[in-house]
């Protein structure tokens, strides 16, 4: 059941309120801020009042858009137990939704998004299989899961790829590493340092870092574990690169430096191009984008990406 233009106009509305700004708002809906501040504007213009005053600092409610927020908050949750009526006529009453998923996605993406999902769906159930990109790629094209996640577009044919944010991929050290004192690292300092390698199947995105610098890293540990790396930089076992999405709320001393060139990884949902989704999982990439641009916009705030 496609939401109807005016129901957009609302969301984007009660996200501007809840946020503080149009900016997040935005993020959090997957729009443009054009598209946001377009979406306000027409409702001020259809109602004759000023709903937010919009400023440096964000955006905030007029004493109108106070008098109408409660109305527009029960015409949204109105119009939501609707989509779970006619959801549930069509059968998503019960279901699953099968993700192949790496590390980072599942600990810092899917919780947002499956909490909001099962608010409004609690019987769906979910299966995650973890894997490396390979195997994420093949359970796509078998049909062994609904969904996958990889950082590249898939090489299959037959596949779709929506991306949904990127990543930075940064230098990591252990606490008081000498290399810790620069502001970014280049690629070729690294080289002089044993180097512990996340490797994801075939897909090694860190050696096309140094192959694309006519370099090569002293490899002395190889792990598709993000965590175990973590854990061996912490020992003073060598140095790595690793995305920003899985140093997040990192339990390990180490610090964390941006390369230089920049480097960013591209992650995306795959899904079979060409034929219907499970009703559960099509219902499900909403809430999913949704999540994503909230964590994204989670990350962005100070302090959020320090490690200890």
């Amino acid at each position: 059941m496609p939401l109807d233009t005016n129901i957009l106009k609302y969301q984007a509305f009660l996200e501007c309120v809840q946020r503080g700004s149009i900016t997040a708002a935005a993020r959090a809906l997957s729009y443009s801020q054009s598209g946001v501040s377009r979406m306000i504007a027409d409702l001020e213009r259809e109602w004759g009042v000023v709903l937010l005053d919009r400023g440096r600092g964000g955006a905030r409610l007029t004493s109108d858009g106070e008098c109408l927020l409660s109305t527009v908050k029960e015409i949204c949750e109105a119009h939501r137990r609707l989509r779970m009526q006619v959801d549930d006529l069509n059968g998503l009453r019960t279901g699953s939704i099968r993700m192949g998923v790496f590390s980072s996605v599942a600990t810092h993406w899917l919780p947002h998004a499956i909490s909001a999902f099962r608010a409004d769906y609690p019987d769906i159930d979910y299966e995650l299989l973890t894997g490396d990109y390979a195997e994420i790629e093949r359970w796509v094209a078998d049909g062994r899961v609904d969904l996958g996640f990889l950082s590249h577009r898939p090489t299959s044919r037959g596949l779709s790829f929506e991306e949904l944010a990127s990543d930075e991929l940064l230098a990591v050290l252990p606490k008081g590493h000498p290399l810790a004192g620069r502001g970014s690292v280049e690629v070729a300092a690294l080289c002089d340092e044993p180097f512990i390698l996340l490797e994801k199947g075939g897909d090694d995105e860190v050696t096309s870092i140094f192959s694309a610098a006519d370099l090569e890293a002293r490899v002395c540990f190889t792990t598709w574990d993000d965590y175990a790396i973590m854990s061996m930089v912490e020992s003073g076992l060598g140095i790595s690169i690793l995305p920003a999405l899985i140093l997040r709320r990192a339990p390990y001393r180490i610090e964390a430096r941006r390369l230089d060139p920049c480097v960013r990884r591209h992650i995306g949902v795959v899904r079979r191009a060409g034929g219907p989704l499970a009703l559960a999982a099509e219902r499900f990439l909403p809430y999913l984008a949704r999540g994503v641009a909230y964590e994204v916009d989670v990350t962005d705030r100070p302090g959020t990406r320090q490690l200890a």
